[in-house]
């Protein structure tokens, strides 16, 4: 992974190095998370909305004429707690992924706001300042990472 990063000519210290590397890592996990997200969020939403419009066909239609026996209807079977209770879990799952994602997030932008303050002590020679735009162009072209403004 180094070299298709760093190729051998850019002379870059271990340390703005290992930076980079944590950047890129950190924006891999913030992306796992943001696709594991939205898979669970339209998991969530495709299954209640099946589930709601199964209960309109199989239950509130029939049964429309009395509240209590569409209730008796749907409290009868098991299968709707189970359901229910499945629907309700993924919407509580999906909460939580969102807090993982916001907070991979917030870390990843963070890492990368310092990283950029302080890119002038890292690349603090001539030769290395230069092919700092090189390094910046091939992170931004390959993992969408922009290191040259701190606005996301």
């Amino acid at each position: 992974m180094e070299r298709s990063i760093f190729p051998e000519s850019y002379e870059l210290d271990g340390t703005t190095k290992k930076v980079l590397l944590k950047i890129i890592e950190k924006k891999e996990k913030y992306d796992k998370l943001k696709n594991r997200h939205l898979l669970v969020m339209w998991f969530t939403i495709f299954a209640a909305f099946c589930y709601f419009i199964w209960l309109y066909k199989h239950i509130a239609i029939p049964y429309s004429h009395s509240f209590a026996v569409m209730f008796s209807v749907y409290v009868q079977e098991t299968l709707n707690l189970y359901i229910l209770l499945l629907i309700i879990g993924a919407f509580g799952y999906m909460n939580v992924v969102r807090q993982k994602r916001d907070k991979a997030e917030k870390e990843f932008h963070d890492l990368r706001c310092e990283f950029i303050d302080k890119s002038k002590d890292l690349f603090g020679n001539s030769e290395t300042w230069n092919v700092r735009h090189e390094i910046y162009n091939t992170i931004k072209n390959t993992y969408d990472i922009n290191l040259f403004h701190q606005a996301k």
